[in-house]
């Protein structure tokens, strides 16, 4: 169980990117209070949790539902993180979201807007890239409601530490060094390229292109 659990937290620890949502949602949150941040904090993690499960649960027959295969969706999902991994790599995921945090609090009523959905819950906490994730995980577990509780397990664990994050964010905005979160922010987007190739390995895998391949 262990063994399964920490590599399924870690890769949704690196979609969902609570370090780099810190500086993101307090920009967002300008002159409140800390009572306040709080229920933005909260209102916004319960959000994405819920969208997030949804799509964990039944992504599959979302899918079904516009007549998209699971093979497809591995290779396109796949090609999703891959271009995640290489944002994280060159530091253009952070700039992105940042860029998106700015549009959306820049309204003509920033004082009556509440960032907790948009853009926060959607789509910098539960992006296409943890969607895409949370329904490939659910689909490699098969019938196995074991492993199925491991990417639960998982999912709830990355959200309940991205809550903790968002709530200490003050405090941490001041401890946590620049430098620091660009190499942790490297050193994670590796490893979500290498797990963005395997899945699209195993979506080409299921369409038989290695099979075509070896028989030619």
């Amino acid at each position: 169980m262990l063994e399964a659990f920490l590599p399924t937290l870690v890769t949704l620890l690196v979609l969902v990117d609570p370090i780099a949502i810190v500086p993101i949602f307090i920009a967002l949150t300008p002159g409140l209070d800390s009572l306040q941040r709080r229920r933005i904090a909260v209102r916004a993690v319960i959000t994405a949790t819920g969208i997030l499960v949804v799509f964990a649960l039944a992504g599959a027959e979302i899918l079904q539902l516009f007549g998209i295969g699971l093979p497809a969706f591995r290779v396109s999902g796949g090609l999703m993180l891959l271009l995640i991994a290489i944002e994280m790599l060159f530091e253009k995921r952070s700039q992105r979201r940042s860029n998106t945090a700015m549009h959306a609090h820049e309204s003509d009523h920033p004082q009556e807007s509440d960032p907790s959905i948009f853009p926060l819950a959607l789509p910098l906490l539960a992006g296409p890239g943890a969607i895409a994730t949370v329904i490939l995980l659910m689909n490699r577990s098969g019938e196995d409601w074991g492993a199925r509780a491991v990417v639960l397990a998982a999912l709830a664990t990355a959200m309940a530490l991205t809550m903790i994050f968002l709530l200490l964010s003050s405090s941490l905005a001041r401890h946590i060094s620049l430098t620091a979160v660009n190499l942790l922010t490297r050193i994670l987007g590796v490893i979500l390229g290498a797990l963005a190739v395997q899945f699209m390995l195993d979506g080409l895998a299921e369409f038989g292109v290695f099979t075509r391949v070896a028989a030619s």
